[in-house]
């Protein structure tokens, strides 16, 4: 089992907790997890991570520049990877990023992949919405997702 290491800090959403393992962050948690293999510490890496989102919530980052590694199958990852060509301030439905991983007919596995993304804000999957323009499913909640997408909207330059 690897070694985790979580730390938790406060944020316009509440606690968010970021974890890292093997110089590399795993997870960023809403909240403050019940219960975590990881050992609550710190380190450059996540402090440095937590630095980087109080940017991102004070309007001055659009981008992460952080080593990722998230937990997860192919797939998953190729989804997490699509996020990632999501320009600050703007939404693509779950069709177009089933088209960006090369599977018109993936959209419920690109939801599926969504919701199990364990880097949130870091791997912006409050970026995807419905087909019809509509606020759909996230982990933190959908008004967590309206929070994160009004914030970039109203700092994009």
């Amino acid at each position: 089992m690897k070694l985790k290491t979580i730390c938790t800090f406060n944020s316009p959403l509440g606690p968010v907790s970021v974890v890292e393992s093997e110089g590399a962050l795993v997870e960023v948690l809403f909240g403050i997890p019940e219960k975590s293999e990881a050992k609550t510490g710190t380190s450059p890496l996540l402090q440095e991570a937590e630095k980087q989102l109080r940017e991102y919530f004070d309007g001055v980052r659009t981008q992460f520049d952080l080593p990722l590694q998230p937990e997860g199958t192919e797939f998953q990852k190729k989804v997490w990877q699509a996020l990632l060509s999501i320009p600050y301030g703007e939404t693509r439905t779950y069709k177009e990023v089933a088209e960006l991983v090369g599977n018109v007919n993936a959209t419920r596995a690109v939801g599926g992949a969504n919701n199990k993304n364990p880097l949130g804000i870091v791997v912006p999957c409050h970026r995807v919405i419905g087909a019809n323009g509509k606020m759909v499913g996230y982990a933190g909640g959908v008004e967590f997702k309206e929070y994160l997408l009004q914030l970039e909207k109203s700092h994009k330059k």
